[in-house]
């Protein structure tokens, strides 16, 4: 079978051998291969993505094909004394690929064989359940598959996704991935397990996948089942879990000369909403935001999820820090929310994250200094000020004299082992005169990237927006 390359950025000059940062993040990555792969918008392909880390990418191209996201979960059968020697692998519906040299060279019993596959089944269907949540596996049955990974070292697993998916029933696999070495790429072209290999840069030298990423933190599971619901709500074309009517959509907010892009998600009715001021190098695609904003929006508050830079702002480092000009856009993120009928009545809060969380602070001191004035009129009638605040490993000192000035109940969370942002937390709230409390994460880090702790950090947060958002202001 012939197997054609597309997309591959040409090798680097010079020795190869030191890692060029190609990719901000998996959201990057994932938009960069989303452009190698217009082609297939429109021949209905169903992108699948090996978890986890192949999920933020995989999320970015199935959006930008307008393509259903599934998961493609394989799991390599090591040899009974060396389990980091695949002797095969197994998949879905009962899938199973075998090496045959493999299995004679090691002499493999068939009883080893039969007690290595049944664990690894279990292991399989287990986090398949997990992952997909009762939702049920994309039909692959005539399609085109696109397998997405972060990127590939060996190329072993991303064969066995190919070759799970055609048994699954795909007409076409194209194998689609933002790096891999040249010579992985020459391999997999050579191979018969994909029909097309998509690559966005393929050096000569791949030490590590991670070294061609500014940020290549570990997605966790609960990311993983976030991008895979939000991604299932975008093909049921926004509607809510209970099947209601849900406004679920993307927004362009005009502020000055430029235009912000967010997501807005309202549940029917909606009573409070609480915007993201993102911290550097994160936005609305974000999977550590969405998973905070899914859980809020299971307590009933909608969310609206916004890049308060462009793409090109973003270039200039010193943007990120620009707390002043952050916290402008949060003000006119939040009045362009209130002009919204199905907005207008809504309680608001901000949630911000690293530096995000100093705009925030900054935006609720303003929003507190202008309440009761001509101009504030308007917004105080429709539930101005901002009514809480919620900062995840923030930098609220970045607010600096405004943190006086903040009125709105406020809560500062930080992981235990992020020392230095800790610190600066602590001297923080000694500043703030309005209701406030410091919350901390036992083991998190500064991105709360170790198990559970980012779910218990959104579980703070959304008890404390449902206690200023959602109660009447009586009963606070």
């Amino acid at each position: 079978m012939e197997v054609s390359v597309r997309g591959v950025t040409p090798p680097q000059t010079g020795n190869g051998r030191t890692a060029v940062i190609t990719f901000a993040d998996r959201i990057d990555a994932g938009r960069q291969l989303a452009a190698r792969l217009e082609y297939l918008k429109g021949a209905a392909p169903v992108v699948l993505a090996l978890p986890r880390g192949g999920v933020p990418v995989a999320f970015e191209v199935a959006e930008a094909l307008d393509a259903p996201l599934d998961v493609i979960v394989v799991r390599k059968l090591g040899v009974p004394f060396q389990p980091e020697l695949a002797m095969g692998a197994i998949g879905e519906e009962g899938v199973e690929v075998l090496d045959a040299r493999v299995l004679a060279a090691a002499q493999v019993t068939e009883e080893q064989l039969r007690d290595i596959q049944k664990r690894e089944r279990t292991l399989l269907d287990a986090r398949t359940t997990l992952l997909r949540r009762e939702r049920a596996r994309v039909d692959l049955l005539g399609r085109t598959a696109v397998v997405v990974d972060d990127g590939i070292a060996t190329g072993s697993t991303a064969r066995v996704a190919c070759e799970v998916a055609r048994r699954l029933g795909a007409a076409k696999v194209v194998l689609a991935v933002p790096v891999a070495s040249a010579e992985t790429v020459r391999n997999l072209a050579e191979a018969d397990e994909a029909d097309e290999v998509v690559c966005v840069s393929a050096p000569r030298w791949l030490m590590a996948v991670g070294n061609h990423y500014r940020d290549f933190s570990p997605t966790s599971d609960d990311e993983v089942i976030v991008l895979l619901d939000a991604a299932a709500r975008r093909m049921r074309g926004g509607q809510s879990v209970g099947g209601g009517p849900d406004c679920d959509i993307d927004v362009e907010i005009p502020v000055d000369a430029v235009v912000l892009k967010g997501h807005l998600h309202l549940p029917e009715p909606a009573a409070g909403v609480v915007l993201f001021a993102h911290g550097s190098g994160s936005g609305r695609h974000s999977p550590r935001n969405q998973f905070v904003a899914q859980v809020l929006y299971g307590a009933g508050l909608g969310t609206l999820l916004l890049d308060l830079l462009t793409p090109e702002e973003e270039l200039n480092r010193a943007n990120v820090f620009d707390v002043e000009l952050l916290a402008s856009r949060l003000t006119a993120a939040t009045r362009w929310l209130r002009d919204r009928p199905d907005a207008a009545s809504c309680r608001v809060g901000y949630f911000g994250a690293s530096t995000g969380a100093g705009a925030a602070l900054w935006a609720a001191a303003e929003g507190a200094a202008a309440e009761g004035t001509a101009e504030a009129g308007a917004a105080a009638e429709a539930g101005a000020p901002v009514a809480a605040v919620v900062s995840r490993g923030g930098r609220p000192d970045l607010a600096g004299p405004r943190l006086a000035e903040v009125r709105a109940p406020t809560l500062l969370i930080v992981g235990s082992a992020d020392e230095a942002v800790l610190k600066l937390n602590q001297s923080a709230q000694a500043q703030l005169q309005c209701p406030n409390r410091l919350t901390v994460v036992e083991g998190a880090t500064h991105l709360f990237e170790e198990p559970g702790t980012l779910a218990e950090a959104a579980i703070l947060a959304s008890s404390w927006f449902a206690r200023y958002l959602l109660q009447a202001p009586t009963s606070r």
